[in-house]
């Protein structure tokens, strides 16, 4: 099949459905497909000069919105070139998505929701639901139903999706994400770790590694970290991510949330990244609202257990295989997982980190994933 993603940005630091976009292409390239990708950066974006996969730009764009006033005009080029067997729309409530249901009208059109339907946007942020609910009855409904299917990363992101606005149709399906294999060599990649961050050397490690925003719960987990009544001297809380500079987090860092065995260490990427991953004892993320959890995954790649709220949408595939520990999206949720781990013995700890990464090698191994979606997009109508 020749396939074409279109998706607002292929920045790395605007979270995981970027990432999401290049491992799902990739593994489709390496499956035999033919892959390129459209996104609405401008020429030159550096993030865009080492894919390995042809890709478009067609911004600059303006706005929140990211409108892009040439992408329409592109696109129903591309379309009648007939270059392509069919477009797969990566994200929702942005141009690249408006403009792909106008323009688009040769080869069948899919859409990825990437979590983007999650009730709790319009419990957390109301007004920007009512600013969502005067553009969904005219455009958004229309490219969700009228797209020859919508692919949710798991049960729970689809049964989630129906809550969000009364008037929802569209043609439903799941299409499990994933990642390649974490690549290099996993002690030179702990040892780099520890030679950019020298006084964590021998220190148990719970790793945050995502952006420091409040959806991601970052303020639930220093407090509740600082509130440990019989916490071990030797656990450090390393709070890894983009948004360090921002001034939900300045407030964070001026609280009692913060002073002790709390480590800062920005954003991580390449080995260091994965030397963090597999440094780590475990990965922590008390999130208000997560789809799929690239970076979930990533540490269950590493055999890395997961302590999870139960708003990240794959927890219940983790609970079932017994590849982390679970709680609700609160303070004292919050807390208990902390509680819960801490109090394990090391043997109980051993025998998580093998079920995590039995939980990637079952569930989230790319190849699986991309070769699953392929057959879906065959038995949907794309031809050949």
């Amino acid at each position: 099949m020749r396939l074409l993603h279109l998706i607002s940005t292929l920045d790395p630091s605007h979270g995981g459905t970027s990432e999401a976009v290049v491992q799902l292409a990739s593994a489709l390239d390496r499956a035999g497909h033919t892959n390129a990708a459209a996104t609405l950066d401008a020429p030159g974006a550096p993030w865009l000069d080492t894919l390995p996969f042809p890709t478009h730009a067609l911004g600059p764009n303006r706005g929140s919105y990211q409108f892009a006033p040439r992408a329409p005009e592109w696109l129903r080029a591309r379309d009648a070139s007939g270059a392509d067997d069919a477009l797969i729309v990566h994200g929702l409530w942005q141009h690249h998505g408006f403009a792909a249901w106008r323009a688009w009208r040769r080869s069948p059109r899919f859409v990825f929701a990437h979590g983007m339907l999650d009730p709790w946007f319009k419990r957390a942020y109301p007004r920007k639901h009512l600013k969502k609910w005067l553009y969904w009855p005219w455009a958004e409904y229309w490219i969700l139903r009228q797209a020859r299917a919508v692919f949710f990363t798991c049960e729970e992101e689809r049964r989630l999706a129906r809550e969000s606005f009364w008037l929802y149709r569209c043609r439903e399906a799941v299409a499990n994400l994933g990642i390649v294999e974490p690549p290099g060599d996993a002690d030179e990649q702990r040892a780099l770790f520890f030679e950019k961050f020298p006084d964590l050397r021998g220190r148990r490690i719970l790793l945050f590694l995502g952006r420091l925003v409040v959806k991601k719960g970052c303020d639930l987990l220093l407090h509740a970290f600082a509130r440990l009544a019989s916490r071990p001297d030797d656990v450090t809380l390393v709070m890894a991510g983009p948004g360090e500079d921002s001034a939900f987090v300045a407030d964070l860092r001026r609280g009692e949330a913060t002073r002790e065995n709390v480590r800062w260490v920005g954003m991580l990427s390449g080995a260091v990244k994965w030397g963090a991953l597999r440094a780590a004892e475990a990965f922590i993320l008390p999130s208000h609202q997560e789809n799929f959890g690239l970076a979930v995954v990533e540490a269950l790649a590493c055999g890395t257990p997961v302590l999870l709220s139960d708003k990240v949408n794959i927890w219940r595939e983790v609970s079932a295989d017994g590849a982390g520990l679970v709680a609700a999206d609160d303070f004292d949720g919050t807390l208990d997982l902390l509680r819960r781990w801490l109090a394990l013995p090391e043997e109980a700890r051993r025998a998580f980190r093998e079920r995590a990464r039995a939980c990637y090698a079952r569930r989230f191994q790319i190849d699986q994933a991309a070769a699953a979606l392929a057959r879906q997009l065959r038995e949907l109508g794309v031809r050949v």
